[in-house]
């Protein structure tokens, strides 16, 4: 068992057309993910990468079955892109497009929760299950299958944690990239109970930055119905107040959002808090070791 894909996901590319759409299209194909259709409005009848291209999300649902969306189309046209997606019966929409207008993504958000289907994202590196599928952008070779869950808010870092976990030998049973945005369709608190149902994930890998809340409520989530083991790590313990780091979301204001909070929090809450990216795996080896030989 993994968390939201699976062997059983048939993913839409909207936008496979693009330069990125046809990258990472057959990336994931290359991982193992069921691409069965793209669309681009105009061009459908061809193909990328052998995959067929529809006029629309409706059609791809219904003459390819897809089920869960990775769209790389422009921020003007996400939001339409997006609602055409869950319009169709799309369940699933990793939305990696960044730069999305703040007021667009507050419809995006509320109307996908009305309509039953989650969004990862936006500006995300996606979600990956290894051995079973991947929607989104993190790159094939960092994966290895194994039982630690990841969630994070920073794409690079992923990559980083998820690679230095494999090195030490061990694997994710999922990775979710939330998005760094301050808006975001998953987060932390949505994440964490599917962590906990999740047979394959013993041990869970948290990855923050400084601004919001997120992960203090995390952190009281964890406290309170959390069963796993849980490593965490808060990027931006430098950063200045009111100035913006890296992520939209990641800026602090009026005392809150600080790293320091962050990690008080969570350390409060049982998480064994990394002060660098490479301690992550070193600490999740040791906690791995630690319950092998229970």
């Amino acid at each position: 068992m993994t968390v939201l894909v699976d062997a059983a996901t048939r993913v839409v590319v909207q936008g496979i057309t693009g330069h990125q759409g046809t990258v990472h299209a057959r990336a994931m194909r290359e991982f193992g993910t069921h691409v069965v259709a793209g669309v681009t409005p105009g061009k459908g009848g061809s193909e990328v990468e052998g995959v067929p291209v529809f006029d629309s999300v409706r059609e791809a649902v219904g003459k390819a079955g897809a089920n869960a969306s990775c769209l790389f189309v422009p921020a003007p046209f996400a939001k339409d892109a997006l609602l055409e997606a869950v319009d169709a019966g799309i369940r699933l929409c990793v939305l990696v497009t960044e730069h999305i207008p703040f007021h667009d993504m507050l419809v995006m958000y509320h109307y996908a929760r009305a309509k039953g289907t989650r969004i990862i994202g936006p500006n995300c590196p996606g979600i990956a299950a290894p051995g079973a599928s991947k929607v989104g952008i993190i790159p094939n070779v960092v994966f290895r299958p194994g039982h630690v869950g990841v969630i994070s808010r920073s794409g690079t870092l992923t990559y980083e944690i998820v690679n230095g976990i494999k090195e030490h030998g061990l694997g994710q049973s999922t990775c979710i990239g939330l998005g760094g945005d301050p808006i975001v369709g998953t987060s932390f608190v949505d994440a964490l109970p599917l962590f906990e149902r999740d047979p394959e994930t013993e041990l869970l890998v948290l990855v923050g930055e400084i601004g919001g809340t997120a992960e203090e409520e995390a952190a009281e989530m964890i406290a309170e119905r959390f069963s796993k083991p849980v490593v965490a790590y808060i990027a931006g313990r430098s950063a200045p107040a009111g100035k913006r780091m890296g992520h939209a979301g990641a800026i602090i204001s009026r005392g809150r959002g600080t790293a320091a909070s962050k990690v008080a929090a969570l350390e409060k809450a049982g998480a064994r808090v990394a002060r660098f990216p490479y301690e992550v795996s070193e600490i999740v080896a040791e906690i791995s070791r630690q319950r092998a030989r229970r």
